[in-house]
């Protein structure tokens, strides 16, 4: 089956305003905005980080990130990367990308201080992408890491 121009047009579209919703994600989190952090995801969207915590809903997600980030606003960077993004109609779409965190913690420059992965289901709400489901898996430090 072809595809039109115009559906190639909105595949790249769409593309490009995940990959603005991940840069957003890292951005919100580390500048300890977590309003717009907690708007990123679907109205029944859920967050699930192991053992830091699981949230449903952008309110519970919010005061998730509040509490467990709120007094380190500005002492990590969040370097989100790698991207794959599969489709699933038009309206949703999983995905998964890479994660370091950079701290202060190192003397005169920064110390990778975690690594790991999102798995995601995205869709599309009020024309916009969103998380509907986020889990969260940290690959290094390995005391933090499923398993």
């Amino acid at each position: 089956m072809s595809t039109t121009f115009e559906q190639r047009l909105r595949r790249l579209e769409d593309i490009l305003a995940i990959q603005q919703l991940f840069i957003d994600y890292g951005h919100y989190l580390d500048a300890g905005a977590f309003d717009a952090y907690a708007a990123l995801f679907a109205r029944d969207g859920e967050l699930h980080l192991g053992p830091l915590g699981v949230a449903r809903g952008p309110d519970a997600i919010g005061a998730l990130m509040t509490k467990m980030l709120g007094d380190q606003i500005g002492r990590s960077f969040h370097i989100i990367s790698s991207p794959r993004i599969a489709f699933e109609g038009d309206d949703r779409a999983t995905s998964e990308v890479m994660w370091t965190v950079l701290d202060r913690s190192g003397a005169d420059r920064p110390v990778v201080s975690m690594l790991g992965r999102h798995r995601d289901v995205l869709v599309r709400e009020n024309c916009q992408w969103r998380f509907l489901l986020r889990r969260g898996f940290v690959d290094i430090p390995a005391k933090l890491a499923a398993g």
